[in-house]
């Protein structure tokens, strides 16, 4: 998900979306990111602030208004520091933590710096399309409030990769010096929805981008573009993957990143297992697990839950961590993996961790309980890792890892 963008003459949407936005800023922007900047209590923003920010602006509004107002550094203060403990050195990168921001909350790389102070290990940025396109139409994200969950349809609402690549040169130095630092910048790619062939789609997005990033995804999974997860398949997935490795390989320079593949929560078995093999015969460097979801559980209570769109949140939960564990069974524990989907705690995250994620990513999580949340997970994931592991240091979470492939293979 990500900003409303057009290459052209603002919409009369575009324009109502614009007077919205300044109506909310000017009845009380100036209070609320003077706010933002002096604290980071946690129970405040989950309990009040939020649900009150919800109840006066849109959901897509507010997305766009949270970028903008992180993109500016107006975000709450942080004196958590990073234990040693957390750290993981994985994909040949070094990350001061393992808890990401999910690609769809900065489609457009505006924030990065920003989402880095809220206290995030690494930012990915995307999904990314060659050209720009607006995506679908609106309304296109929807609140499920009652289940902590979010709906959305944007479609990969893209400035496109001219645009992307001008903003992240820009900030290339600051990048390189944070990515030593053990903050990494991964960039998602997708492909245009009316493309005739998204595997050159794809292949721009490697060249243009790959020297930006620390790792590129590959996504394959959305369900708001129409034929995109029909890239999961065996043959299209093997092709698709052996000419984007190709790619990178052929990249100029220092940096060839790491390429992962983003993959749906909604796949049959043979598709899981088609996928295991493709990703080990090709040596792909890692997987993204998972995508949101087309299903719709039975627990679901909000009347909105039945609109169109990719369901994420506190009820894709289970079902991304169960997908984790499968994957990571299939691949043998040889193929890294970062768990996405319903991480709104440091137990969340340490059930991802224990079903064989080595990183972790949120966005829903974000939406219900501010930027405070990133905090809070790292600081309740480093007390149960003390707990799992053992006060004696080193409890870092490679010791975790280690015994967990042990006992799992």
């Amino acid at each position: 998900m990500g900003s409303w963008y057009s290459p052209r003459t603002p919409s009369p949407n575009h324009q109502k979306q614009i007077k919205d936005a300044v109506k909310v800023i000017g009845s009380g922007g100036l209070l609320f990111a003077s706010y933002l900047t002096v604290t980071g209590d946690e129970r405040f923003y989950s309990n009040q602030f939020m649900p009150l920010l919800q109840r006066i602006v849109g959901a897509e509004t507010a997305h766009i208004m949270a970028v903008k107002v992180i993109g500016l550094g107006l975000v709450p203060l942080n004196r958590y520091q990073d234990p040693a403990s957390l750290e993981v050195n994985i994909l040949g990168r070094k990350f001061k933590n393992p808890i990401g921001i999910a690609a769809g909350f900065d489609k457009h790389g505006e924030a990065i710096d920003g989402l880095y102070k809220v206290g995030f290990g690494f930012v990915e940025v995307g999904t990314i399309t060659p050209k720009p396109q607006e995506g679908n139409p609106k309304p296109r994200v929807f609140r499920l409030t009652t289940d902590q969950a979010i709906i959305n349809r944007y479609g990969f609402n893209s400035c496109g990769l001219t645009e992307a690549q001008q903003r992240l040169t820009a900030r290339e130095g600051t990048q390189l010096e944070l990515s030593k630092a053990g903050l990494p910048l991964g960039i998602n790619l997708g492909k245009n929805k009316l493309s005739q062939d998204a595997g050159a789609d794809y292949l721009e997005g490697v060249r243009v981008l790959g020297p930006l990033a620390d790792y590129l995804v590959v996504n394959v999974s959305s369900p708001n573009t129409p034929g995109l997860r029909d890239l999961q398949g065996k043959t299209h997935l093997q092709q698709l993957l052996h000419k984007v490795l190709k790619e990178r390989d052929a990249l100029q320079g220092e940096r060839k990143p790491p390429v992962l593949v983003k993959i749906a929560p909604d796949l049959s078995a043979q598709d899981k297992q088609d996928i295991a093999d493709v990703v080990t015969e090709l040596g792909v460097d890692g997987l993204m697990v998972s995508n949101t979801t087309v299903s719709r559980p039975e627990t679901l209570q909000d009347p909105q839950s039945s609109e169109i769109g990719g369901l994420s949140g506190r009820p894709l939960k289970d079902l991304s961590t169960h997908t984790v564990r499968e994957m990571y069974s299939l691949t043998k524990g040889k193929v890294p993996i970062i768990g996405i989907g319903g991480v709104a705690s440091g137990q969340d995250a340490m059930d991802k961790i224990r079903a064989g994620a080595s990183l972790v990513q949120l966005y829903t999580a974000l939406t219900y309980q501010g930027p405070p949340v990133v905090t809070k997970i790292k600081r309740e994931l480093e007390q149960l890792l003390k707990y799992e592991v053992g006060e004696a240091p080193p409890y870092q979470l490679k010791l975790l890892f280690d015994c967990h492939h042990l006992y799992n293979l």
